[in-house]
């Protein structure tokens, strides 16, 4: 058998869009056909270079705060969530708001204003300046810290050793999570664990479909912008799971040729803010190249989906002809 022969594609399932993603995006879509553009959108939506641009095409403006949106104008709040504060500048500036923080973001902010209530020191496990990072934050700033690693670990003071709680950005890797929540058992054995796992299904999925098929891979590429959480852990994941190589690239026109040398395997998977058709553009400029056996390697099968946030689905409501 011919090395051109054993060229082989694995391809990650589940992997791309999670339910939050895909909420977040119809939202603005729906808000663009529902009230005519421009809508203007609070931070990216997703963290997907793509999907930005798109939705910049369809008449979406992205402003980095929400005094740069017209007064009385209409702004979507992206998947990773706001602070209690940047509700109350809207409202202060008469905007007409549209959450469409992903409800598995909106959990933690619940946590983490229960552990407040309770007067409880809280760690957030988590990247230091990322939104959803100061979102949760904004919900208790006198009780939060961020620790970012085990190795930030002995830095943290809190005021009562025995009442001290840990929450985590939902976007992380796993094991990392889980390494730093054992250094914090170490110095605060009474640690008290959020409820239920703060890291998102969809991003364990994504991860556990990496660490299976990363053995066998010489190269794994992974369809993700630089600045999404989740995508950059998979290259990571891909790499403590076995994989040769990893790469993070955005778009299929980013792989490079000399990447292929020698290989046989490819791994290919996406972030969970990644459309597929980004995915499906790799595939062929990967079969151009002799890779044109793909093989799935499913490890969970995802069916959540969420509902439109409530403000745009009132809206859409009140639209409806009668007895439809």
């Amino acid at each position: 058998m011919t090395a051109t022969n054993r060229r082989r594609v694995l391809l990650a399932k589940p992997r791309g869009y999670c339910a939050g993603v895909d909420r977040a995006v119809v939202t603005v879509e729906k808000a663009l056909e529902q009230y005519g553009a421009p809508i203007y959108v609070r931070k990216q939506i997703v963290h997907n270079t793509h999907v930005v641009r798109t939705l910049e095409e369809r008449g979406a403006i992205f402003v980095e705060e929400t005094d740069e949106v017209p007064e009385g104008a209409i702004v979507v709040f992206s998947a990773h969530g706001v602070s209690p504060m940047v509700h109350e500048e809207a409202e202060r500036r008469q905007l007409k708001t549209i959450d469409a923080t992903c409800p598995l973001v909106t959990k933690v902010h619940k946590e983490a204003k229960r552990f407040a209530k309770e007067d409880r020191d809280i760690i957030l496990i988590g990247h230091t300046g990322h939104e959803e990072v100061e979102g949760t934050s904004g919900e208790a700033p006198e009780h939060i810290q961020v620790v970012e690693s085990p190795d930030e670990v002995d830095k943290v003071n809190v005021r009562n050793p025995d009442n001290v709680s840990w929450l985590s950005q939902t976007t992380l890797s796993v094991d990392e999570t889980n390494q730093t929540v054992d250094a914090l058992r170490q110095k605060f054995p009474n640690l008290l664990d959020p409820p239920s796992d703060d890291i998102c299904y969809a991003t364990s999925n994504r991860q556990d479909a990496v660490k299976e098929m990363a053995p066998e891979c010489d190269l794994v590429i992974v369809v993700g912008s630089d600045n999404s959480s989740n995508s950059v852990r998979l290259v990571e994941v891909a790499l403590d799971g076995g994989a040769s190589a990893a790469h993070l690239i955005d778009n299929a026109s980013l792989m490079e040729e000399a990447w292929l040398e020698g290989v046989t395997t490819v791994g290919v998977t996406s972030g969970a803010s990644v459309p597929d058709i980004l995915v499906q553009d790799l595939l062929r400029q990967l079969a151009e190249h002799g890779f044109d056996t793909v093989q799935e390697i499913e490890t969970a099968e995802e069916r959540l989906t969420f509902s439109l946030p409530k403000e745009l689905r009132k809206d859409l409501r009140a639209e409806e002809p009668a007895g439809s």
